[in-house]
């Protein structure tokens, strides 16, 4: 019997998550963990509340304020812009009424979604995650892009 072929550890860690394959190829992945932020979560968690859905697994999603707060001093005084509060607030709803951990403006371990991650020890090597932002290539911990070619990822 042949050896197969050598295979990088994306492939490993990418074939270890597939659920199913589609006949054009797709590969649909199950997803370790979810990270989502105060910008584009509240989309999903409203898609999800008119589904009638709930988060699958609650411990495998973390909530963190990161786009809409002030690095500064000045951020004791609370949000001014209407639109940043409006989103925070309603992370902070979205988080309690999924049962999901949040990282608030408050809290210390609170940060950039793709950092905190491995601070936190969050996100672990070999795991599939996801989160929306712009910056998700730049995590420190190689994983495989929930938005690889011929990939899917339900998020259920």
């Amino acid at each position: 019997m042949p050896n197969p072929a050598p295979q990088t550890l994306y492939d490993k860690i990418f074939e270890d998550h597939v659920v199913s394959r589609l006949p054009d190829g797709t590969a649909i992945l199950y997803i370790d963990r979810h990270l989502v932020h105060e910008v584009t979560s509240p989309q999903a968690f409203e898609g999800l509340k008119l589904a009638g859905r709930r988060v699958r697994a609650p411990s495998k999603t973390l909530a963190v304020v990161d786009h809409n707060i002030a690095t500064t001093p000045e951020r004791r005084d609370g949000i001014k812009d209407e639109e940043s509060r409006i989103q925070v607030e309603t992370m902070a709803r979205n988080a309690k009424e999924f049962g999901i951990e949040y990282y608030d403006e408050r809290d210390v371990r609170q940060g950039i979604v793709h950092v905190i991650g491995p601070e936190q020890g969050f996100t672990l090597p070999g795991t599939t995650i996801v989160w929306v932002a712009s910056t998700c290539s730049t995590s420190e911990v190689p994983m495989p892009c929930a938005s690889a070619p011929k990939a899917s990822c339900p998020t259920g």
